[in-house]
């Protein structure tokens, strides 16, 4: 019978999904992750139990302290938290984007924090967008002086994943004039540490996504080590160009996470639900709703693994993981809708988890770039004028 699980996967993998799954069900029930989400909590006790697992540490050099794995092993894990709780994918998401940031070999102090972030023993977040920078982020304005032999931070990052809970934030920043016609040239990546007194954090509460833990962070004169630089100093976008491939197809990920979850409880609510006489499932109308679905989501699921397997193979990925990124993200929009409307008020209930997946799957349509920006890389990529 055909079913949601992708069947198509090594067996390796398969068993790996099978663990991630085998850890969730123990650390994180299904109403333990709807209690988390209407809360707004951060899964502590499942984030520790990924990194004792050495889920964190996926992606990052063994010999640094990381797992190691394959991109394709990191989806997988992704995929299967996004169907438990799609926020606490978010955060792992950001850990992953660590591992590949800091196992690059920076050979700086930074890479010396990759095992206990690994470990979960230390929670980090990213600090790119702003008020008036999402995409757009050569405009950013936080900046960064030498001042006394250190860093010297101001500025305001916003919709920063797990700020309220990370002991450092990796802060893209101007520390230097940009290069005449290479506006990316001048902006750094500083490791900043968030307990002191020139740091500021708020939540940011947002419809969805909740248990992501959305934030807000000021940097108010600032400080951090001047061995806290990532990489080298001025060349912090070329550092975080590295990894926009895998963050575009683990968001993929995420995305066949939430459409899977959704889609099952779809077909469950058609299965059991009884109207005139029997079950409702049997009505043509509904079943081709579904059948869209398990469409949309087998379609996403293939793109998604041509890009891993190009990236694993070394090959040019860039296009590929930006249509995964914006297939995946549109059909699980798409998915999510039709179980709404086949559930009606049993999945806008609270104690249904088709509400929070319909909330959380509006977020993968403009996050971590938008589905527009996305169409204008492709656009690009067709070797059409760039647009913006």
């Amino acid at each position: 019978m055909l079913g949601t699980r992708p069947f198509e996967e090594t067996r390796e993998r398969g068993d790996l999904r099978d663990m991630v799954g085998s850890l969730l069900a123990r650390e994180l029930p299904a109403d333990r992750a709807l209690a988390l989400d209407r809360e707004g909590l951060f899964a502590a006790d499942a984030w520790t139990a990924l990194g004792r697992a050495g889920l964190l540490g996926l992606g990052g050099d063994e010999a640094a302290g990381g797992t190691g794995g394959t991109v394709g092993d990191a989806v997988a894990v992704t995929e299967e938290i996004a169907r438990v709780l799609p926020g606490l994918a978010v955060d792992y998401v950001t850990c992953g984007m660590a591992m590949r940031m800091l196992g690059d070999g920076t050979g700086t102090a930074a890479a010396a924090w990759l095992p206990d972030i690994a470990s979960g023993e230390k929670i980090c977040s990213f600090g790119m967008s702003e008020p008036d920078v999402g995409t757009d982020l050569l405009n950013l304005r936080t900046s960064a002086r030498v001042e006394d032999g250190r860093w010297v931070l101001r500025g305001q990052k916003l919709w920063i994943s797990l700020a309220h809970k990370a002991e450092i934030a990796f802060v893209l920043c101007r520390t230097d004039p940009p290069e005449e016609g290479r506006r990316s040239r001048g902006l750094s990546v500083i490791a900043v540490p968030l307990d002191q007194p020139g740091v500021t954090v708020n939540r940011v509460h947002l419809a969805g996504m909740r248990a992501a833990g959305t934030c807000e962070i000021y940097f108010d004169d600032a400080v951090a080590p001047l061995d806290h630089l990532v990489g080298e100093r001025g060349r912090g976008m070329a550092l975080l160009a590295q990894t926009l491939d895998v963050e575009r197809v683990l968001a993929a990920g995420i995305s066949l996470g939430i459409g899977r979850a959704a889609l099952d409880l779809h077909v469950t609510h058609l299965r059991e639900r009884e109207a005139f006489g029997g079950p409702i499932g049997r009505f043509q109308a509904l079943q081709h709703a579904a059948a869209d679905s398990i469409a949309d989501l087998s379609a996403s699921r293939a793109l998604v693994n041509t890009a891993v397997r190009t990236m694993e193979e070394g090959g040019p990925a860039t296009a590929l993981t930006a249509m995964a990124k914006l297939v995946a993200g549109e059909s699980t929009a798409r998915i999510v809708d039709r179980g709404m409307r086949a559930m009606a008020a049993h999945g806008l209930a609270e104690e249904s988890a088709m509400q929070m997946y319909f909330r959380d799957a509006r977020l993968q349509l403009f996050s971590p770039v938008s589905n527009d920006m996305i169409r204008n890389i492709l656009g690009e990529s067709l070797g059409l004028p760039r647009s913006y």
